[in-house]
C-alpha cells in the first residue's frame, strides 16, 4: 500500500529557492515551534484577530521543501543560527523531526551551464517541484523566492514577450537570470509564486503574460521587514500634517549572507532602487538623500539601520527626525514569508490569477497591474490586506 496521501488532503507545500538559507531556516522552525504550541505566533500577521475566518491554510498544514545550491543540512544550518542569536537554542531538540524532513525534499539548484539551453535546466526544476506535490498530495504549492539577492536583469529581448521568450530558452544558454529561471519553473508546475527579494524574478514582462495565461497568483517584490517598514509608517505622517521633508537619507549595517551579497554594488542597486521607491510615491522626487548598505562580518545576524530626516515645518522652520532599527533580519522577515505563501494560497483557491495588488502591505516594491496606482502607505495597505481576505472569508 502506498504512503501518498490522497489529493484533496487540505495541506499546501511550501516551495523555498534559497531553501537552505537563513530566512527559510528559521521559517520552518517557526512554523514547527508553533504548530506544536511551544512558542506564540509573534509577528505572523495571517495569525491576527482579522484573518480568523479568511479561510487560510493553518500552519501545521504546510509542507516544505525546495532548491538550493548549498548542501549544508538544514539542522546544521539551524544549529548556525541559534549560535547567532536567531534561534533560541532550546528549540532545536523540538523542531529538530521538521527540520530534517524538510530537508529530504530539498533538491539541487539551477546552477550556470554556459552550453546547456535553459529550457532543459527550467524542465529539471519543474519536474522537482511537481513531484514534491504528487508526492505529498498536496492541494497546491507556493513557491517563494529567498534567495540572493541578484543585480537588476541585463535587459534581453526576449523578456519582452512571451513567444520570444520559447524561442529564445531552446538555444539560447542564460536567457533568463536565475530567479526569473526559477520563477519559470514555478509557472510550468502550476504553482503561485512569490518573491521577496528584489531580484528580477517574475516581474518580466513575457513571465507576467505567462503568468496570466496560467491563471496564477504572484506577489512581490522586496519583503518588507525594517528600516522600510518604518519608513512606510512616517512617510505618511509628513504628508498628511503638510510638512515638507527636504532629505531623507539611511545608513544600514548587516553581515551574515544578505550582508556579504549588497556588498556587490550591483546587488545592492536592486535593494536601493526598491528601498527608495517608496518615499518618492509618498513624498514625491524634491526629497533629497542616499541609502547606504555597508557590509559589517562582525555584526552576524543583526541588521541596524539609522534614518536622518530633515522637514520644514510653517514659516520654513527646519526641524529633523531621527530613528534607529535594530532587528534580526532573518527573525523579521520568516513570519512574513510564511503569512505570503497562505494568504497567496488561499488567493488561488478564491480563483485569484495576476498580481496580487492586496499583498503589497508585505513589500517594499509591490507589484501591481499595469495602469494600477503604486500605493505605499502602511495602514492603507493594511486596510486593503484585511477588506480582501474578509471577502475571501465568506
Amino acid at each position: 500500500m502506498s504512503d501518498t496521501p490522497a489529493p484533496g488532503t487540505g495541506r499546501t507545500g511550501v516551495w523555498f529557492v534559497g531553501a537552505r538559507g537563513s530566512v527559510a531556516t528559521t521559517a520552518v522552525a517557526g512554523a514547527a515551534a508553533v504548530a506544536a504550541g511551544v512558542v506564540p505566533p509573534t509577528g505572523m500577521v495571517a495569525e491576527l484577530a482579522e484573518f480568523t475566518a479568511a479561510g487560510l491554510p493553518a500552519v501545521d498544514r504546510l509542507v516544505f521543501g525546495g532548491h538550493d545550491v548549498t548542501d549544508v543540512p538544514l539542522p546544521k544550518r539551524a544549529e548556525q543560527l541559534a549560535a547567532g542569536g536567531v534561534l533560541p537554542p532550546a528549540l532545536l531538540p523540538v523542531v529538530a523531526g521538521a527540520l530534517e524532513a524538510a530537508d529530504r525534499e530539498i533538491r539541487p539548484g539551477a546552477r550556470p551551464e554556459p552550453d546547456r539551453p535553459q529550457r532543459e535546466t527550467a524542465a529539471a526544476l519543474t519536474e522537482d517541484i511537481a513531484s514534491f506535490r504528487d508526492r505529498h498530495g498536496l492541494d497546491q504549492v507556493v513557491v517563494v523566492d529567498v534567495s540572493s539577492t541578484e543585480p537588476p536583469a541585463t535587459p534581453h529581448p526576449a523578456h519582452e514577450s512571451l513567444v520570444a521568450l520559447e524561442e529564445a530558452l531552446g538555444r539560447t544558454p542564460g536567457v533568463l537570470p536565475p530567479s526569473s529561471l526559477y520563477a519559470y519553473a514555478a509557472l510550468l508546475a502550476d504553482c503561485g509564486h512569490v518573491g521577496f527579494t528584489p531580484s528580477p524574478g517574475l516581474r518580466l514582462p513575457a513571465l507576467r503574460e505567462l503568468a496570466g495565461i496560467q491563471g496564477l497568483p504572484h506577489a512581490g517584490s522586496d519583503g518588507k521587514t525594517g528600516e522600510t517598514l518604518v519608513r512606510t509608517a512616517l512617510g505618511p505622517m509628513f504628508a498628511h500634517r503638510a510638512l515638507r521633508v527636504r532629505s531623507w537619507s539611511g545608513t544600514n549595517l548587516l553581515g551574515g549572507g544578505d550582508g556579504a551579497t549588497l556588498a556587490d554594488p550591483e546587488a545592492a542597486l536592486s535593494k536601493n532602487t526598491s528601498k527608495r521607491s517608496g518615499l518618492t510615491a509618498m513624498l514625491g522626487d524634491r526629497v533629497e538623500g542616499l541609502t547606504h548598505i555597508d557590509y559589517v562580518p562582525s555584526m552576524g545576524e543583526v541588521k541596524t539601520a539609522w534614518d536622518h530626516i530633515a522637514f520644514e515645518g510653517f514659516l520654513g522652520t527646519g526641524m529633523t527626525l531621527q530613528f534607529t532599527w535594530q532587528g534580526v533580519d532573518s527573525a523579521l522577515a520568516a513570519p512574513l514569508v510564511l503569512d505570503l505563501a497562505r494568504f497567496l494560497a488561499r488567493a488561488r483557491e478564491h480563483g485569484a490569477a495576476g498580481p496580487q495588488e492586496q499583498l503589497a502591505f508585505f513589500f517594499k516594491d509591490p507589484v501591481r497591474a499595469e495602469g494600477s496606482p503604486a500605493e505605499h502607505r502602511l495602514v492603507t495597505q493594511f486596510e486593503a490586506l484585511t477588506a480582501w481576505y474578509a471577502g475571501a472569508g465568506r
